[in-house]
């Protein structure tokens, strides 16, 4: 989940003076899932590239 104050930086920082709702929502949910990767990686909540390509072939 994102802050608030990680919102106003990307705001401040990462967008131009003028966006859209659209551009605003794909770089929040973008940093979001970044976010929750980051995490699960952290926490171990990964699989090999073995097992995906297992999983895909099936």
């Amino acid at each position: 989940m994102l802050k608030k104050e990680q919102v106003i930086k990307i705001i401040k920082d990462q967008l131009p003076d003028e966006f859209s709702m659209d551009e605003l929502f794909e770089r929040m949910s973008f940093i979001e899932h970044v976010q929750k990767g980051l995490k699960d990686s952290e926490e171990g909540r990964t699989i090999s590239e073995e097992d995906l390509d297992k999983e895909i072939a099936e």
